[in-house]
């Protein structure tokens, strides 16, 4: 199940925006509900505005409502008119901008150094980044509305989605081996190289992550989420996901399959999470682990600085061939166990009606 980046383009930014917690619940509803009822203490008020707000977190806040809406919402015309200007700009104008820049100021470009890609990520996530605020700016929004508060910004989510994707790769590299379809090899690094080269990696894929999944799962799905729904929205990315990644030198039909189903379920932990550090962290550490700690192809790409000379030997459908282990079919297994874990993680949680909350059972 590789990850990594699909297009290679700009200068990184610092990551600044500000976000906003999710909008109150309107007020007008919870008028209606006590004017049924005896006049609440106090206590009783806040007790249940908490309440509504807990069930209200784990969601994503374009799944059921707008976060922080101006008075008028905009139609669904002005939503698909900037979700076309969004593709254009994403997809043609900043990659073309992005990769001039790094190939006028980084003098040894390639597509595997991992100083050349990481240049490109940053300058793209950085422009992603830019134009997301200005889609915010024009519909009232925080840009962490799109599904990167600063608030989490390498909190809890993010390290568990660390940690599984660590656990996700090992375990893939496992099975491969386990049948005979992987060898570590001998070292390709030595002393404080080691240390070195790890770090230029965890940099490089912590963008990789950034600007993959707020490309996919940020603003494009917040909007197509208005016109589709979120599900729809969610298979239709995905699809978009696999595909773009077919550019990727080594890649094929298999593995582009196995990205369409992680871009999938990345959106399943937006949906859960409420919003994009858990898959953040897991894209970061799944192809950290894979491309540099077991020195694996990742999306068809071996990039430079790799731990060790491994090897992948055997029939494709074990190794993944030229593609990687997001080819073989073990891939597709722990993919399914990633689900189970989000699933187990992150409960889903069964919203109270203002009803519910009125009732005498929930004010004792």
């Amino acid at each position: 199940m590789g990850y990594t980046t699909f297009t290679r383009s700009s200068p990184a930014i610092k990551f600044v925006s500000q976000i906003s917690q999710p909008g109150a619940l309107d007020t007008l509803k919870q008028d209606r509900v006590l004017a049924r009822n005896t006049e609440p203490t106090l206590d009783q008020h806040s007790e249940q505005d908490s309440q509504l707000r807990a069930t209200d977190d784990a969601q994503p806040a374009f799944v059921n409502h707008p976060i922080s809406a101006p008075p008028q919402n905009p139609s669904k015309g002005g939503y698909l008119t900037r979700l076309l200007i969004f593709l254009a700009l994403a997809f043609a104008v900043a990659p073309a901008i992005v990769g001039t820049l790094v190939r006028i100021f980084h003098a040894s470009f390639s597509t595997v150094d991992p100083f050349t890609l990481l240049w490109l990520d940053a300058g793209n996530f950085a422009f992603i980044l830019a134009l997301s605020a200005a889609m915010a700016f024009f519909e009232h929004r925080q840009v962490g509305d799109y599904g990167l508060p600063l608030r989490e910004v390498f909190q809890k989510k993010f390290w568990l989605g660390i940690v599984f994707g660590l656990a996700e790769a090992s375990l893939l590299i496992g099975l491969i081996a386990a049948l005979g379809g992987y060898s570590f090899g001998p070292l390709a690094l030595s002393g404080t190289e080691i240390l070195r080269w790890a770090s230029i990696h965890l940099l490089l894929f912590l963008f990789v992550g950034l600007y993959e999944e707020f490309l996919f799962r940020g603003y494009l799905q917040f909007a197509l989420s208005q016109l589709i729904g979120f599900w729809p929205a969610a298979a239709l990315l995905s699809v978009g996901f696999g595909v773009v990644h077919l550019a990727n030198q080594g890649e094929d039909w298999v593995g582009a399959l196995s990205v369409a189903i992680v871009g999938f379920f990345f959106a399943f932990t937006l949906k859960r999470t409420g919003n994009l550090w858990y898959a953040v962290g897991l894209h970061m550490s799944f192809d950290w682990a894979e491309s540099f700690l077991y020195s694996a192809p990742d999306s068809g790409e071996v990039l430079r600085g790799h731990l060790s000379y491994a090897l992948l030997h055997g029939p494709k459908w074990l190794t993944g061939g030229s593609v990687g282990p997001e080819g073989s079919v073990f891939c597709f297994l722990t993919m399914g166990l990633q689900f189970l874990v989000v699933m187990w993680l992150f409960p889903k949680k069964t919203a109270i009606s203002p009803s519910q909350l009125a009732s005498p059972a929930t004010q004792t």
